[in-house]
Parts: C-alpha cells; structure tokens; sequence
C-alpha cells in the first residue's frame, strides 16, 4: 500500500466529513477510499475515524495524526515543487505593492536578492501606506502589516512578526524624567503616528489588562521614519515598531521605556487573490521572504 496516498486520502475524509465527498474530490471510489483507510487503521493498530450513519469524525488520536499528515503531505509537496523548480527556471513579471518604511527600510535588501537569485523574473514594486485594491490595481502580491487580514478574497502568508514599542531618547529623559508608571504618560510629549491609532489615545496591553492611555501629542505624522527622527532629537515619545527603530536602539539614539505595556502585535502578511492562479513566482517569492525574514534583522539586540 501507498502510505503517502492513503495519509492523502485520509485527511481528505476527515477534510469531507465523509468517505464518499472524499472519493468524489480524489476521483476514487468510496470503496476505495474505505479501503484506504480501513488499512492504514490496520497498519498504525489504531483507530482513527468514528463512523456513524450521518458522518465521518476523527477520534482524538485521528485528530493528532490528520495534523501530522497535513505537516508531511506539505513537505513532500514543498519537495516535490523545488524539483519542478530546478528543472523550469521561472520567469515573468512579479507587480509587488508594499508599504512606505518596510519596503525601503528592509523588503528593497530582500526582492534585490530575489531578482538576482531568479534573473528572469522582473519585479515591478510599488510603496504606498494605503491598502491597495490586488485585482483593480493589477498587483499580483501585497504585503501588509496589520493584526489581521480579514478579507476573505486574499490568501495570506505570514512573512514577520511585527513588535512595536515605547521609546525616548536619553536627552528628553534626562530633561523630563523616565515614565515608570502608565499614567505618566499623560504629562509627557508624545508622538502620534497616524495610521495606527485612533485620536490621541494609545491603546497597550499590559501584564493583567489592556489599557486606553490620552496622550497630548506634540507631533503627528503618517511615516513613522519622520517619528523616528523627532524622538531622536529629543522632541517626545514614539510608540514605533522596531524594524523602523532597530538601529536607534542599538546606537542608544533611543531607549525602549516602560516594556511591559506594549500595543497589540502585528504581522507583516504576504497577500494575493483567492481567484488568481497561484504562480510559481508568487510561491518562490513567499518562500524567499519567509526564510530571508526568519530572523529579522531589526530585532538584533534591540
């Protein structure tokens, strides 16, 4: 017996609550598919389905073993497309749309690279802080960084974690003080970014609770690289995240304060259509950046 087909044909049952949904969307029969299953049962001395006259679940151990199957049927698949690739070398255009700071600051290194790993693929990359419309604006991928991408249309791809922090430089503290407590926000200059926050409220997550803090702000800006340099000079605190910073605080140009209260953590997403072919350079491009981002650079020692 074929292990690999039978783990396939298993997880389809449990994907299809049903031995024949799974045959239909495998092309087999439900003989088979019953037949399958029954022998990987036989094999692993388990059993892995609770079957009843109205539908098909996996008991605990099925469940535990439907999620080892997915993990491996991936890689063989993950496999199987490096072979693929290493026999057509890919080629095209890649339309790419990214947001300001992240794609000067960090993606710009990464796609360079990308391009010079796979020459025939032309990369066409546009920066802008506004989402952007994949279909009507003729992007084949857009990275995002937010909590959530919760438009069903768009498949994502985790590609970094994105942690955001409290921070001043060491002249404005020495000048106002260090913040020990949250309310002393309150009697400090802050810096507002405008895309990440409602007002002048910071909203951050602290060790029992989340916290709605006002804030008077002294500076205001939708680039968060503009932030970056008034709190350098010693304008206020920046609430930022650290791709933007990583280098400031590594210089001392800037302190991390009151680190146990931080906002809610975002994720920088690679995004494409669920209706668009998923090409090989869009596959490559999300393995790339998944692995080039693996462990950011702007998180070293800050």
């Amino acid at each position: 017996m074929d292990k690999l087909e039978s783990m396939r044909t298993f997880v389809e049952v449990v994907n299809h609550s049903g031995f024949a949904a799974a045959g239909r969307h495998l092309g087999l029969s439900r003989s088979v598919v019953n037949k399958l299953v029954a022998q990987l049962e036989q094999d692993l001395d388990v059993q892995l389905l609770q079957r009843t006259t109205r539908r098909v679940s996996p008991t605990d151990m099925g469940r535990a073993y439907y999620e080892r199957c997915v993990d491996i049927l991936a890689e063989v698949k993950a496999a199987e497309l490096s072979v693929t690739q290493m026999q057509m070398q890919p080629k095209g255009t890649l339309r790419i749309n990214a947001p300001m700071s992240f794609g000067t600051m960090h993606l710009a290194e990464a796609i360079a690279q990308f391009m010079y790993q796979y020459p025939d693929i032309k990369v066409q990359m546009t920066l802008s802080d506004r989402f952007v419309d994949l279909i009507e604006e003729g992007f084949d991928v857009t990275l995002r960084i937010a909590a959530a991408v919760e438009e069903e249309a768009l498949i994502t791809h985790k590609i970094a974690p994105i942690r955001r922090v409290l921070c001043a430089a060491p002249n404005y503290l020495k000048a106002h003080g260090t913040p020990t407590r949250l309310e002393d926000l309150k009697q400090h200059h802050c810096l507002h970014y405008g895309h990440l926050a409602t007002g002048s409220k910071w909203r951050l997550v602290g060790p029992d609770k989340t916290y709605t803090i006002p804030i008077k702000c002294r500076g205001y800006s939708n680039n968060g690289e503009v932030l970056r340099e008034s709190a350098i000079a010693g304008v206020g605190i920046a609430l930022l995240p650290t791709f933007i910073i990583g280098d400031a605080l590594r210089s001392n140009e800037l302190s991390i304060i009151l680190p146990n209260y931080r906002p809610l953590e975002l994720t920088a997403r690679l995004c494409y259509a669920t209706n668009r072919h998923l090409s090989t350079k869009i596959q490559l491009l999300t393995t790339f950046l998944q692995d080039w981002f693996k462990q950011p650079s702007w998180e070293r020692g800050g």
